[in-house]
């Protein structure tokens, strides 16, 4: 019986077959970037939680609470229909309101929908385990980690700004949760300044730096490291705190605050579905941008000018 045998390459391009298996690797992340911006949903709402925990003194208990009270009102501000916000600060900021409020979450969100929690204050990290301070009982990132894998929501950012929060990574880090810290390590234990500036790319459009009224995590991120270091520079003192942000593709193609136009456009029920092609196209942009260095020249050109011009349709559509 006459075998059938498995096609190979033409006997002239032999020489060529390893390259083309080298090249088709170098492919696949970028195939696996861009299949995952493209098969992300469009977002119908965001869960915002803030908790403003223990302050220990005074002076850190009136600043923590102040700057939570700041995020609160931006995110409320601008009449957004699609953020579902709360936040807990003082005597209310407790393990378990804060339990309670995240399971609240876990109840109602949906796969389609986002989910954000930042958190201020101090945090404790003894090698092995990090908390974050609250009035009684404190949460470990093993405990909060339990807490938000019950959250369906399909894509997550964790803002977690007290000292010590870079040892909590290794518990909550998940797929599709985004995680940015005051510090990069348990390690630095001193009071951060980062939440302060973080808190400002908020409500400062200088941190939209690609200017779409649309100030992504990314964008925040980079805004209040920049000034951080400027800080610690200006105030002639060595860094105590060095901000993190575990995946910048993804924090990058997170919309954490819009304003403008963009923020009249989320509430027109007729153009949501615009505005979440536009946000789907842009995070592709961004994935395509991440590995510009893997791609020829001319390959990088054609992708990147067909998405160019399938944003700005959808861009005229929306300004309609």
């Amino acid at each position: 019986m006459r075998r059938n045998r498995q096609a190979q390459p033409p006997a002239p391009h032999l020489s060529l077959w390893p390259l083309w298996r080298r090249r088709f690797r170098l492919r696949l992340p970028i195939l696996a970037a861009l299949c995952i911006a493209a098969a992300s949903p469009s977002f119908a709402a965001t869960y915002i939680l803030t908790v403003a925990g223990l302050g220990g003194e005074p002076d850190y208990e009136q600043r923590f609470a102040a700057l939570a009270t700041d995020v609160d009102k931006i995110l409320r501000g601008g009449g957004a229909t699609d953020r579902v916000v709360e936040t807990l600060k003082g005597p209310d900021a407790t393990r378990a309101k804060m339990e309670a409020s995240l399971n609240r979450i876990a109840s109602q969100a949906k796969p389609q929908d986002a989910f954000v929690l930042m958190m201020i204050g101090h945090g404790t990290f003894d090698g092995t385990e990090y908390k974050f301070n609250l009035p009684g009982p404190d949460i470990s990132g093993t405990e909060l980690a339990v807490l938000l894998n019950r959250i369906p929501a399909g894509r997550q950012l964790v803002v977690d700004m007290t000292s010590a929060s870079g040892g909590a990574v290794a518990a909550l880090k998940k797929d599709n949760r985004t995680i940015i810290t005051a510090t990069r390590n348990g390690n630095e234990k001193n009071a951060t300044v980062f939440a302060r500036f973080f808190v400002d790319a908020l409500r400062d459009t200088a941190a939209d730096t690609d200017k779409n009224e649309v100030v992504s995590a990314l964008e925040a991120f980079n805004y209040a490291e920049k000034k951080t270091s400027q800080f610690y520079t200006e105030q002639k003192r060595l860094a105590t705190e060095h901000p993190q942000v575990d995946d910048q593709q993804h924090a990058a193609a997170f919309p954490l605050l819009r304003y403008g136009a963009a923020a009249a456009v989320i509430n027109d029920p007729a153009k949501k579905e615009l505005l979440a092609k536009k946000d789907d196209i842009e995070g592709r942009i961004d994935a395509l941008k991440y590995q510009k260095s893997l791609l020829a020249p001319d390959d990088y050109r054609k992708q990147i000018t067909a998405l160019l011009v399938e944003l700005a349709k959808v861009q005229e559509a929306i300004d309609k």
